[in-house]
This record gives C-alpha cells, sequence and structure tokens, in this order.
C-alpha cells in the first residue's frame, strides 16, 4: 500500500479479514512503519467525544501520525487505512445517518483503493462444527 492508499477486505463473517488486516499491520510495523488499529465502534465513539470536547482538530492530528489506520468494520479517511467489513457497500446506509453521508464515505474510500473481496466458507463455523462433531462422537 502507498502512502493514501485505501484496502477494504470485504467478505462475510468469519472468513479471515480481520486475520489478513492484522497480519498487513504487523509486516508494516515490523518495518518500523506504526499502525494503529481501532474497532470501528471505538474510532466512532472516541472521535464524537472529541468532538463533543471541542477536541476533534487535536483528535485527528494525533490519528495523522500514523501511516496506516487499521479500522475493523467501517471507516473513517485521512491517511492509508485498511477496512474490513462483512456487509456490502448497499448495506452500510444502515450504519451512517443518512445516505448522503453513505453516499459520501463509500466515495471517498474507493477514489483510491483497492477492494479485495473474500469468499469461502466461515472458518469460524467450521471450528465449531468440528468441535460439536468430536463432542458427539465422544457421546457414543
Amino acid at each position: 500500500m502507498q502512502r493514501g492508499e485505501n484496502l477494504l477486505l470485504l467478505g462475510p463473517s468469519g472468513v479471515g479479514k480481520t486475520h489478513m488486516a492484522s497480519g498487513i499491520a504487523l509486516a508494516r510495523i515490523g518495518l518500523d512503519q506504526p499502525c494503529r488499529f481501532y474497532p470501528a465502534t471505538a474510532l466512532v465513539q472516541e472521535l464524537q467525544k472529541t468532538r463533543s470536547d471541542y477536541a476533534l482538530p487535536a483528535a485527528l492530528q494525533r490519528l495523522d501520525r500514523y501511516p496506516l489506520l487499521l479500522i475493523d468494520d467501517v471507516g473513517y479517511v485521512r491517511r492509508s487505512i485498511l477496512i474490513t467489513s462483512n456487509q456490502p457497500f448497499s448495506a452500510w446506509e444502515e450504519i451512517f445517518p443518512s445516505s448522503s453521508m453513505t453516499v459520501a464515505a463509500v466515495g471517498r474510500l474507493v477514489h483510491h483503493c483497492r477492494i479485495v473481496e473474500i469468499k469461502g466458507d466461515s472458518h469460524l463455523r467450521a471450528q465449531a462444527a468440528s468441535r460439536a462433531l468430536v463432542k458427539s462422537q465422544g457421546e457414543e
């Protein structure tokens, strides 16, 4: 990822988006490039609080120190960001308060963006099914 370039990992829950994003962030950290990981809800809450405290510009400056922001489940655009989401863009209207905000957010995100859609079965569901099978075989 180049400076200012974004990456979105899209796919259903459990296919490894967060795991893959964390691996990318760790690789960047290994190259002495600081990264910051945020669950999307935590970032939104933090920015809302700083806004209500009239400290939003300072909070945004602190975020600008990171060459890569990894936002797990939806987005905020300043430097390079890596976002994961189990919702397609068409469902993002449920996340933002208005359709115009959704269009603006998606538009900014995809302007300089690589989008990777991960398809496949959930490894979490497969592990749970495997544990259930082992348990049921042990009861026989």
